[in-house]
């Protein structure tokens, strides 16, 4: 059976657009070159067949919604600071609890349209180019829990990094309260067991102390496959939203 978008998640930057979004499209490709040479004929039937191997990859994402009644101007003003700048690209498909699908990649915004026919609802719309793999991964960390202080999260099982290949780790921070310059560091760990009795962190964010994205890429190998997010909170009566989520490719 067809599976039907309900439910999903959409996050760039420090924006959280999923109640102002009603659609998003990602895909990727990869550039077909020419490679073919004399090898290539077949004498039996005095063809030559074209051979090809892979170029550059990339990905484009496309997503569109309405203003928010609620707050008009939160989606506008976030997509137009964005424009032209790259950052984290997070989508759940099936919702934001640990453990949960997610696609994530860093990208250019390259462009937003705004504004319609009067007497229509607000629409918008965006554009984003891949500057980094898209990668099919998993939450991590759920953008609805507030962390108030230092502490680490669920333990949670995905894959191990090989040779070649890239772990990649997208934050969101999309709330903070609190006086005295709130800062939040989150880092992402790895362990052979899900008691994390000997984890290693393997991607460190910046100290965050705005809303905002950040990107990290890991090179393997890795032979961990358990995962969890791990915070340091400083500041005066602190309280963060954040999203983190990871795949790799």
């Amino acid at each position: 059976m067809a599976e039907i978008l309900k439910n999903v998640r959409l996050y760039t930057g420090g924006a959280d657009l999923t109640g102002a979004s009603n659609k998003v499209d990602a895909g990727a490709e990869v550039e077909e070159r020419d490679v073919t040479t004399w090898k290539n004929y077949d004498p039996a039937s005095d063809k030559v067949w074209k051979e090809v191997q892979g170029g550059t990859a990339s990905a484009k994402i496309t997503a569109s919604g309405f203003w928010p009644a609620a707050d008009p101007l939160a989606v506008d003003e976030q997509l137009f600071a964005a424009l032209g700048g790259l950052s984290s690209w997070s989508a759940l498909p099936k919702g934001s609890a640990v453990g949960d699908l997610a696609w994530l990649t860093y990208c250019l915004q390259g462009q937003y349209q705004f504004l319609g026919q009067q007497g229509e609802i607000a629409p918008w719309s965006g554009s984003w180019s891949s500057s980094a793999p898209l990668a099919r991964g998993i939450v991590a960390h759920a953008p609805g829990a507030a962390r108030v202080a230092t502490g680490s999260g669920t333990a949670v099982q995905h894959v191990a990094v090989p040779a070649g290949a890239e772990l990649l780790c997208a934050l969101h921070v999309l709330s903070i309260a609190g006086t005295a310059t709130p800062t939040l560091t989150v880092t992402v760990e790895s362990d052979d067991a899900q008691a994390f009795t000997t984890p290693t962190a393997r991607a460190a964010f910046t100290p965050a102390t705005t809303l905002g994205g950040q990107f990290r890429r890991v090179a393997g190998p890795n032979t961990d496959t358990w995962y969890r997010v791990s915070w340091t909170i400083a500041g005066t009566n602190p309280s963060f939203l954040f999203l983190v989520t990871l795949g790799v490719f």
